[in-house]
């Protein structure tokens, strides 16, 4: 399937790269210190740092994977979204005043002061491993959509897409990163809002409306209330239950030890504006949520009487069934008019671009301030910061870029990313969670909970589908909270060493 952009739509997309270069270019003046390339000196009005935080949990994962998932299966990922009310609500009462007294802008130095150098050690390094994944994954997802409408192979597209992002983050720093969040947010929304109203127009227009076929398929569902944690052989019957404990874990590793979003709201003047940053990125990214699973749902309904999507080889898989990743893009090449199709296409790399740029920036800095500062040059001087900041957020935007290209074959892209998440965020979570309740931790017993929660998140992720002869070690947890499995076997495990240690002069 290819679809078509007119010249108008073509123009859009350049006139958008354009500015983002220029933004880039434009703040590259205020990004002279290595303290205004990480938090932009600390005069971000909170509003804006709020656009940035709900830009970086509503990326191209939420534009395509999203209604991907309601196309597939049902309303499940909703859960996700609510859970993230009261864990906010935790954030901005015990983490925030924290991090903003101590002035802290790696996240990860609060774990050395609580644990030791070898917790902010292993963070630090499982945090840019992560976020290479994240990196990759986003990129693949929006260069999906523009390849879908220009006759590029994917790879060249994630490449083009890489790179525009790189020149822009390195040149503005998080100044750049936070201004064109909040540009890319404006257009993402728009964009969204035209086609939730676009697909209603036809979905409940005629005399017997589409919307139907939704309805009798149970589209609506917020997952089985069945008492299990089991994977399911049908998306359809995830439980709720799961999507509650890996919407709290996430959002808990996402508030409290993401440097992506600590560093935003560490970006603002004070304390209450941070806290207010938050949940103003809160209350638009819940209702954007419902707005992506509601589209899923409706381009199942608009479809629901038609083979045309059976007669679209590019759409199905091997079984011959349809890929839902891929409906959207489909959608927007097939339905959507010239002009506005320029618009969506370039909303959607919109909230592709204001992910990658935030991790480019945040993995440079967490790679100055817990690798190089700390452990290579102390006394690095102010312009030799600048330096390395520049370029390892060229490194890892190659290496993030690279990964994509490995991801090009992969079903599931939202599964992928959930998957990615645990893998890396379930001991990053544990750590911190230690921390605060200030647990006593001699090296060894760190180094003993990390890895029996590494051996719980391999098992989970690799022990699958085993033969008969070894079910016994199979892991039937759905894979999406093995990274909740895994900070749980880390926490228990920690905690009993803290009991031993009760009373003891523990040196971090």
């Amino acid at each position: 399937m290819q679809g078509n952009l007119g010249t108008i739509d073509i123009g859009i997309l350049a006139l958008y790269s354009c500015v983002l270069v220029g933004m880039g270019v434009y703040y590259k003046r205020k990004c002279r210190t290595a303290e205004q390339f990480m938090v932009a000196d600390r005069t971000i009005p909170a509003w804006a740092a709020g656009l940035a935080v709900m830009s970086a949990y509503t990326s191209s994962i939420s534009y395509i994977a999203t209604p991907g998932k309601a196309f597939d299966a049902n309303w499940h990922p909703m859960i996700f979204a609510l859970c993230i009310f009261p864990v906010a609500w935790l954030v901005c009462k015990y983490a925030v005043p924290y991090y903003r007294e101590t002035r802290l802008i790696s996240v990860y130095s609060f774990l050395e002061d609580r644990l030791g150098s070898w917790g902010r050690l292993y963070a630090a390094f499982a945090f840019v491993l992560y976020m290479i994944g994240r990196a990759a994954v986003i990129l693949y997802l929006a260069s999906l959509l523009l390849s879908t409408f220009v006759p590029w192979n994917i790879a060249i597209v994630i490449i083009i897409i890489g790179l525009i992002t790189i020149v822009y983050t390195l040149l503005g720093g998080m100044e750049a990163v936070i201004w064109t969040d909040v540009m890319q947010s404006i257009i993402m929304i728009a964009g969204l809002l035209f086609c939730a109203v676009s697909l209603s127009m036809h979905v409940f227009s005629g005399p017997e409306p589409l919307i139907q076929a939704a309805i009798d398929n149970d589209k609506f569902s917020l997952g089985s209330l069945k008492l299990t944690l089991a994977s399911q052989q049908h998306l359809a019957d995830r439980t709720i239950w799961v999507m509650i404990i890996y919407g709290i874990t996430e959002a808990l590793r996402s508030l409290l030890a993401d440097q992506n979003y600590v560093q935003k709201y560490c970006s603002v003047p004070t304390t209450r504006e941070a806290t207010r940053s938050i949940w103003i990125a809160m209350l638009i990214y819940i209702p954007l949520t419902a707005v992506f699973l509601y589209i899923g749902t409706m381009l199942f309904a608009f479809y629901s009487n038609s083979n045309e999507l059976q007669s679209v080889p590019s759409l199905l898989n091997e079984q011959g069934e349809v890929i839902g990743d891929k409906i959207f893009p489909y959608y927007i090449a097939m339905e959507v008019p010239t002009g506005l199709k320029g618009l969506i296409v370039a909303a959607i790399i919109a909230a592709a671009m204001s992910t990658v740029d935030s991790a480019l920036n945040c993995s440079a800095t967490v790679l100055l301030l817990d690798f190089h500062k700390r452990y290579l040059k102390p006394d690095i001087s102010e312009q030799a910061s600048v330096v390395f900041l520049r370029g390892a957020t060229v490194v890892w935007g190659l290496l993030g870029t690279g990964a994509a290209l490995l991801m090009i074959r992969a079903r599931s892209i939202l599964d992928v990313w959930w998957q990615i998440s645990g893998i890396f965020g379930g001991a990053l979570l544990g750590l911190f969670i230690l921390s605060f309740l200030r647990i006593r931790l001699r090296l060894w017993h760190g180094l003993v909970s990390i890895g029996v929660s590494i051996v719980v998140i391999s098992w989970g992720t690799f022990a699958r589908d085993l033969p008969a002869s070894w079910q016994w070690a199979q892991c039937n947890l759905d894979g999406i909270i093995v990274g909740a499995a895994g900070t749980a076997a880390l926490m228990v495990v920690a905690c009993l060493f803290g009991l031993l240690n009760r009373g003891k002069d523990i040196r971090a």
